[in-house]
């Protein structure tokens, strides 16, 4: 199930940020799943995903409600996530939730994971990032298949749509956004618990959660990751005889084996 899983492409077109606030604003309100397929369908209908108006295809629209449905009808292996997040999402304005979507989606959609890794360590790099400098590195990840690069396109428009990535004067190639300040604790360990449930054996060390290419667009108080993994009770941190800790989720450990070794070192 699990290798399933970071297997998942799922991204077949173009995702908005306003789209996803709508589902999860439908779902505070307390609207259920059912509820929410029919006014996303209703709401989607004429809403291309270049940000204009027109009439769309009844398919091109219920793809991305398949998408959207991370929120309302995750799957198990992220369900206790968006609890959290949902809780999260009460305590913020609208204006802020885009670090939650990002969570989720690293969560739900290893393959946007995987382009975000990619992303971030072109930009990392130097201040313009093409289109062929994140294809070619995924394709040393999932070889050179038509469909990824086809899926890949939808992910980079939709950082595109997100402000996360922006345009420049030469075709393909895109600039960072703005970057994003993250400084509360729960809120890193939600993204470290999104990027674990995306990583295989669902472990890392801290440090290359705290400064994962995956969350270019933000700025992490990286100083409070430690906090961060001890306020969310998905993860568990294990000090090493180097001093680094290695982070795993709770559900995937055998407790008992992982007290002793904690003991140990």
């Amino acid at each position: 199930m699990k290798d399933k899983h970071l297997n998942k492409i799922g991204i077949k077109q173009l995702i908005r940020l306003e789209w996803l606030d709508r589902t999860l604003s439908l779902l505070l309100a307390g609207m259920s799943p059912e509820e929410i397929r029919r006014d996303l369908s209703d709401y989607l209908a004429d809403k291309k995903p270049s940000g204009g108006i027109g009439e769309r295809g009844y398919k091109t629209y219920t793809l991305a409600i398949a998408i959207l449905s991370a929120w309302f009808d995750p799957a198990i292996q992220w369900h206790s996530l968006r609890d959290k997040l949902l809780v999260q999402a009460r305590q913020l304005p609208p204006e802020e939730w885009m670090v939650l979507h990002w969570t989720l989606m690293l969560a739900a959609y290893p393959f946007w994971f995987n382009v975000a890794i990619q992303t971030g360590r072109v930009c990392a790099l130097q201040e313009r990032v093409t289109r062929k400098q994140i294809f070619d590195r995924l394709i040393e990840r999932y070889g050179e298949r038509s469909t990824i690069l086809r899926y890949a396109r939808y992910v980079i428009r939709s950082f595109k749509a997100w402000k996360i990535l922006e345009d420049t004067e030469t075709r393909g190639c895109y600039q960072k956004g703005a970057s994003i300040p993250i400084s509360n604790p729960q809120i890193m360990g939600l993204l470290f618990e999104a990027m674990l449930i995306s990583t295989q054996g669902n472990k890392a060390p801290l440090r290359s959660l705290a400064y994962s290419p995956a969350l270019f667009p933000f700025i992490l108080a990286t100083e409070r990751a430690p906090q961060a993994v001890a306020s969310n009770p998905a993860l568990v941190g294990e000090r090493l005889g180097d001093g680094e800790m290695m982070v795993y989720l709770q559900n995937d450990i055998d407790k008992d084996d992982l007290s002793k070794r904690i003991e140990h070192n």
